[in-house]
């Protein structure tokens, strides 16, 4: 079994892709700005304390361990960062960029996954499924840094023969208790009413955590070779629609009045003036957006991971 390095792996999706490792018998390093309770004490687990930007902490983990591979999830949403990315957190995610990837080459890593977002990909212009060789062109400063980070990554590797490198691309997550990113898409950015326009039959894709984390273990076992490399959307196989979020909380959690909207005339004229949270808000609701049913192809992704995990088996 292999020896794992995951950055950022006691926040929400560390916890779970760390313990989705330990459970193939992997030995699991996972380093954070503080310990969480998910897997402490767990067989195989180390944690070591650093934040994204100690160069010297990271530096002392590469050299007290012999890493196979690297998991990187700091600075990443939902996990090491809030909603609102702002320049701070672009500043630290640039400064981990600028020695992680070097130290990494420098200590002969095996394969590296690059965790980023889907909100790298120009906005579609039509309803057909983004592919990974879409137009780049982000709105938001999430998008901003993690095609920083992406490209920092692609420059420093580039002339690596040996390493097989992976960037997943995902879009929001949620599970079962963890249900922020589901509650934006029917909650109205504005007045921050619940709402669905009409009978909610429309929908948004999205990645459940588990799904995530079978692709990662997959991806760590089955690439053999630099054929592997590259990007890969990583995505439930289908959208999750506005009313089975409805439903989804009803069952499982509260939920306060849901407005049926017939017409969405009054937020569209709210969106004509713009707004600066639009930018730096990750969870910023694009009511332009709402009925367009985007989806990402996960084509290639599949072929690793069969994504069997969706809003109504979640865990």
């Amino acid at each position: 079994m292999a020896t794992i390095l995951v950055t950022g792996g006691c926040g929400l999706i560390g916890d779970h892709i760390c313990s989705g490792l330990l459970r193939k018998g992997n030995t699991v390093i996972a380093v954070d700005k503080k310990e969480s309770e998910y897997n402490a004490g767990k067989e195989h687990f180390i944690f070591r304390e650093a934040s994204p930007s100690d160069q010297g902490k990271y530096g002392e983990v590469f050299d007290e361990f012999e890493i196979d591979y690297v998991v990187h999830l700091a600075c990443t949403v939902d996990n090491d960062y809030g909603a609102v990315i702002d320049k701070e957190q672009m500043d630290e995610c640039a400064a981990c960029d600028k020695f992680l990837y070097k130290l990494a080459i420098a200590k002969n890593i095996q394969k590296f996954i690059l965790l980023s977002t889907t909100q790298v990909y120009k906005q579609p212009e039509n309803r057909e499924p983004v592919r990974e060789d879409d137009i780049v062109k982000p709105v938001t400063n999430y998008g901003k840094m993690k095609v920083n980070s992406e490209t920092a990554f692609a420059n420093d590797v580039r002339n690596v023969k040996n390493m097989i490198c992976c960037v997943a691309r995902v879009p929001m997550v949620y599970s079962l208790n963890y249900t922020e990113n589901l509650m934006s898409r029917i909650r109205d950015p504005k007045d921050k009413s619940i709402f669905v326009f009409r009978t909610g039959e429309y929908g948004y894709h999205m990645c459940c955590i588990h799904n995530i984390s079978d692709f990662i273990i997959g991806f760590l076992r089955q690439a053999e070779s630099t054929n592997y490399t590259g990007v890969y959307n990583v995505a439930d196989s289908s959208l999750v629609m506005a009313s089975e979020i409805v439903a989804f909380m009803k069952q499982h959690h509260r939920l306060g009045p849901v407005i049926q909207k017939a017409s969405l005339a009054g937020s569209l004229k709210q969106k004509l003036f713009g707004d600066p949270e639009q930018k730096t808000n990750y969870r910023w609701l694009d009511v332009t957006t709402i009925d367009k049913n985007f989806m990402f192809d996960t084509t290639k992704s599949s072929r690793i991971c069969p994504f069997r995990w969706n809003i109504r088996n979640t865990k």
